[in-house]
């Protein structure tokens, strides 16, 4: 069994799976960050090197303030949790996304999280937070103009590895395997550049319902499939 190096999960259906139970959507959001530290432990024992998780679309804002607002209360709780569980599982924590919309406390937090967290050796744990794709390219390609403006780089000097560099997820490999919970069939403005060549695995189990045996079942399906770059298949398969 091959296990990916890197696994992206779209964390989807907290708000459905909570109404299936006749329990308010946030009931859904609490669960769901109580799976995740279940999962981060579970992907870590089998093998897997870095995951990364889409918390907070840069769309998200336009759900109902009651939500959001209850989200947001909910990082903040996640983030101080997140320090302890770092440091006691030897955990890399880093942030994707535009930190800048969110409020000073929990901009605060998250720099302490990944700070804190930036000499472990473990798991490396991405959090997508106020991250959307599209933002994450534009904001990119505004560093990488004011960089040749600046006489520090040519145009031509620009290739597909140089400007990877200026993304969120510099230094971190593309997913090998990408996993959408809830059944819905689409990417939803989450690391479009990275997943060029990712495998996609949608299930219909809600995230706060996803277990162990549900990764694996990702994996296994992964594992069924030909690794084919640009046509070739990869000489490991």
């Amino acid at each position: 069994m091959v296990i990916p190096q890197h696994v992206a999960i779209i964390l989807d259906g907290n708000g459905r799976w909570a109404k299936s139970k006749g329990m308010p959507r946030n009931y859904g959001h609490v669960k769901g960050a109580q799976n995740l530290e279940v999962i981060c432990e579970d992907a870590w024992k089998m093998g897997i090197k870095y995951l990364t998780v889409y918390l907070f679309s840069t769309e998200n804002w336009k759900r109902s303030k009651d939500e959001v607002d209850a989200l947001m209360r909910l990082f903040r709780q996640y983030t101080k949790t997140c320090i302890r569980t770092a440091r006691d599982n030897n955990m890399k924590v880093r942030v994707l996304g535009d930190p800048s919309a969110l409020a000073q406390d929990l901009q605060d937090s998250l720099r302490n999280l990944t700070e804190s967290s930036k000499e472990n050796t473990g798991l490396n744990f991405q959090i997508a937070i106020n991250y959307g794709s599209r933002d994450e390219i534009v904001r990119a390609v505004r560093r990488l103009s004011q960089d040749c403006a600046d006489g520090k780089l040519e145009p031509a000097q620009i290739t597909e590895e140089l400007f990877s560099g200026y993304l969120d997820t510099a230094q971190i490999p593309d997913p090998d395997l990408l996993i959408r919970t809830s059944g819905e069939l689409r990417l939803s403005n989450y690391l479009m550049w990275q997943l060029a060549y990712t495998e996609f695995y949608f299930t219909e189990v809600p995230w706060p319902a996803f277990t162990k045996e549900d990764l694996w079942k990702a994996i296994e399906k992964y594992n069924s499939r030909e690794r084919r770059y640009g046509g070739v298949k990869t000489e490991s398969q």
